[in-house]
């Protein structure tokens, strides 16, 4: 699910930007995910691990949506990035700080249940996404579910989409957050995908 969202992030990086080499180029104030999806930053959570005043450039940090209701409100931005594009840097010099996207209170279970019939991702192998296209391929591993129910072990298949699909077409974010890192996510139940090898 982080990986995920990393994918997001790049695409909306600066330098993705002013080099116009992201497929979400030019996309502020458009859809990107469904409208119940929100994506903010959060850097003043008390001892978190990505909370911090200022980003690596020394501008401050602040709260802010990347994603309010769907809709692309903001770019991540250093100084240099910021003063290519002709707009304000964003306090995102050096990356992220706590992350978060609306999710729901389901457990891993509930979304399999959700789910019904589909494929449990554990394990990604492999580079195979391209930010400039969107286009999203990967080698994996993890479970097939059969009526919300693990059945058995799945090894050495593909998947594969375009990112503007999957972004657009997530069920839901399930509660079961890992907060271990700065990208704060739950399982993420998307629609579809093609998998191959099964």
């Amino acid at each position: 699910a982080a990986s995920l969202l990393k994918c997001f992030l790049s695409a909306i990086s600066g330098g993705s930007q002013y080099r116009k080499s992201s497929f979400l180029l030019d996309h502020l104030g458009k859809s990107v995910f469904p409208d119940h999806i929100n994506i903010t930053e959060n850097p003043f959570v008390k001892r978190a691990f990505g909370s911090s005043s200022f980003d690596s450039d020394g501008v401050a940090c602040s709260q802010k949506h990347f994603i309010k209701d769907g809709v692309l409100e903001s770019y991540m931005l250093s100084t240099y990035s910021a003063r290519k594009l002709g707009l304000k840097p964003t306090g995102n010099a050096g990356g992220v700080h706590n992350l978060e996207i609306t999710h729901t209170n389901d457990s891993l279970s509930d979304l399999l249940k959700k789910m019904g019939t589909g494929f449990l991702v554990t394990e990604l192998m492999g580079n195979g996404v391209s930010i400039v296209t969107g286009d999203y391929s990967h080698g994996a591993s993890g479970f097939w579910v059969e009526n919300g129910i693990i059945q058995y072990p799945v090894a050495g298949v593909s998947i594969a989409a375009n990112l503007r699909d999957m972004f657009a077409n997530i069920v839901c974010v399930g509660g079961d957050i890992d907060t271990r890192r700065n990208i704060l996510s739950g399982s993420i139940l998307l629609e579809e995908m093609t998998i191959a090898g099964v």
